[in-house]
């Protein structure tokens, strides 16, 4: 009898390892943020059969974001459904039927199994909304970040599930974009990082591992490089334009780096720039840029703002 215990009780120990072990499927998402990258990421989680619901502040922002999306896949169905007009319009019809929104965060995170959170680029703000959810979301449920400057470690120390909580930096605009970058932290468990692999081919991306390191693999090499380029301008040794051509022709870049830096904002580059700098102020590829500076407190923002380091109609 004893021994049939000790079988029985290794044999459901065993299950209950091999069900802890077991990834996550996703299948219910829930985005903070509805700006440009919130609204790019719910619409391919959307289009790709899950379960969406959108958050923002207010119930106008939620407005442009649904609109922005509509906008957004009619644009995809003319690439995708080009002699099938039907075909494109029940897609669009699903997506949006697995479409909501909501201006209460906290309400619909008791019935999810991803939060992506896309607001902000602030480190306080992202904390004090992680800290405030991690106490409603139920235990399975992962918690993901969409920046691109900020360490996930630390945003992932601002809750109680640091096994449970990776990055997934998607990139704009996230429809066209393959590339999701899956960011590792050292607390994050095996089967969170599989699961948001997963998630990330689910919804068509390809994606990319890499350890919790300041701008992950693309900002990390492409944030210093549009700075050389800036500092190359600074010192008088090229114009900008001179620059961008080179740099479009020579290296097969689709954009130079000036019109890259406009159309990123000039603003979100000192952002990242800045926050580098502290972690390593000794490094030479963080160095702040004068020019740079000088631009956004004139309030020279880029595109955005019709001028930044060219003008723009």
């Amino acid at each position: 009898m004893a021994f049939a215990t000790r079988r029985f009780v290794r044999a459901a120990s065993s299950a209950a390892a091999t069900a802890a072990a077991k990834k996550l499927i996703v299948k219910h998402v829930t985005v903070i943020g509805g700006g440009l990258m919130g609204a790019g990421i719910a619409q391919v989680a959307a289009a790709s059969g899950h379960t969406v619901v959108l958050v923002d502040q207010s119930d106008e922002i939620l407005k442009k974001s649904t609109k922005g999306i509509e906008e957004s896949l009619k644009r995809v169905i003319k690439k995708k459904f080009a002699d099938k007009p039907e075909a494109g319009a029940e897609f669009i019809e699903k997506t949006l039927k697995n479409l909501t929104t909501s201006t209460d965060a906290v309400a619909v995170v008791h019935s999810t199994d991803l939060v992506i959170e896309a607001i902000v680029e602030n480190q306080e703000i992202k904390n004090e909304l992680f800290k405030r959810l991690d106490k409603f979301a139920p235990e399975h449920t992962i918690f993901a970040s969409n920046t691109s400057s900020l360490q996930i470690t630390q945003l992932a120390n601002s809750t109680t599930r640091q096994d449970r909580f990776g990055g997934l930096h998607f990139f704009n605009p996230v429809p066209m974009m393959k590339l999701v970058e899956v960011i590792k932290t050292p607390m994050t468990s095996q089967k969170t990082f599989e699961s948001l692999v997963d998630f990330s081919k689910a919804v068509g991306k390809s994606p990319v591992s890499c350890k919790d390191t300041p701008g992950f693999i693309v900002n990390r090499l492409l944030v210093p490089y549009m700075m050389e380029a800036v500092r190359l301008f600074e010192r008088g040794d090229a114009s900008k334009e001179d620059i961008d051509v080179a740099m479009k022709l020579g290296a097969g870049y689709p954009m130079g780096p000036f019109e890259l830096l406009d159309y990123v904002g000039l603003d979100t580059s000192k952002y990242i720039i800045d926050g580098w700098h502290s972690l390593e102020p000794n490094n030479p590829l963080f160095a702040p840029s004068p020019l740079l500076n000088k631009l956004v407190e004139e309030k020279k923002l880029g595109k955005k703002t019709g001028e930044g380091f060219y003008k723009y109609k």
